[in-house]
């Protein structure tokens, strides 16, 4: 046997030796429950209120869903000038109202002038909410106006902005304020603004994974030390796809459920692929079409019925 040959069995052996060892003395850190998500089925979260059936982060859309009998919202929110805290996407007013700019850059007396439904389109191709009075909603009217949903709030501010520094801490005070610890999730792309929000929580709200965790625990799962792994979050909230992997194999979702972290997909909206991902485990749809997913997840009870 040559010298590189045993050289190679020998790491092989440390490393083998190692694993042993972390799995003889180290137990998954299985996720506390949080209130929130204690479903014991499949839920849907309108994406946006339901941007497909209504003008996006709207109270139509709102409105609209809840009549249908989802089970929670999933929202962004943006600081305004005045620091006010919105239910808002986008960084600029352009793309959803009759005006222009940037959210951070106007009080919410200046963003109140605008048409939320002005370049909607209905499912009919039809400007049917242009002109109706749809306005900017304030995160707290939504807490108050719906106080048995489940709300998922997403930070959108860059940790990096003014108005991203002040975020974190302004969404818990409300939080507390409030009392609606037990019926929000707080997420964000940015782990660092979860982090942040989290130094004023103190894991008395459930948070969603960032894109840095849903990487750490990605390649957990795919390496021989997923037993390791120490998640961060309570809940995730992912697309099917992210670059070139694909983030919706049963065992990825059973990986997950063990340590007690429900898998949510974002954002499906055709019957076959609701029904293709809640088979293979999801607990969750993120839908634009929850008109859709409550038929879907309706029929799914009743077959089990």
């Amino acid at each position: 046997m040559g010298k590189k040959t045993k050289i190679g069995l020998a790491a092989v052996a440390v490393g083998a030796a190692a694993w042993a060892g972390s799995k003889a003395l180290v137990n998954p850190q299985i996720r506390p429950g949080k209130e929130v998500l204690g479903y014991g089925h499949p839920i849907v979260l309108a994406h946006r209120g339901g941007a497909a059936i209504a003008p996006e982060n709207t109270m139509a859309a709102f409105s609209k869903s809840a009549e249908l009998g989802v089970h929670g919202f999933e929202i962004d929110i943006r600081l305004t000038k005045d620091e006010e805290i919105l239910v808002f996407h986008d960084e600029y007013l352009d793309r959803t109202t009759d005006g222009a700019g940037r959210v951070a850059e106007m009080t919410l007396n200046d963003l109140q002038e605008f048409d939320l439904g002005y370049h909607f389109l209905d499912l009919s191709g039809k400007h049917s909410y242009r002109g109706k009075g749809e306005k900017i909603v304030l995160l707290r009217e939504l807490l108050e106006a719906f106080p048995e949903m489940y709300i998922n709030i997403d930070m959108k501010d860059s940790p990096e902005t003014y108005e991203g520094s002040l975020v974190p801490s302004k969404l818990w005070r409300l939080i507390d304020s409030l009392g609606v610890h037990d019926r929000v999730v707080v997420t964000s792309f940015f782990d660092e603004q979860i982090d942040r929000f989290n130094l004023y929580a103190q894991n008395r709200v459930a948070i969603g994974a960032g894109q840095n965790e849903v990487k750490k625990a990605y390649t957990a799962y795919n390496s021989q030390f997923g037993h390791l792994y120490n998640p961060r979050a309570d809940v995730f909230q992912i697309p099917v796809r992210s670059s070139m992997f694909r983030l919706d194999s049963p065992r990825f979702m059973a990986f997950l459920s063990n340590l007690n972290i429900p898998v949510h997909y974002w954002t499906i909206d055709t019957a076959e692929e609701m029904n293709a991902l809640i088979e293979a485990g999801a607990q969750g749809i993120v839908t634009d079409r929850p008109d859709i997913a409550i038929s879907v997840i309706s029929e799914l009870e009743n077959q089990k019925q």
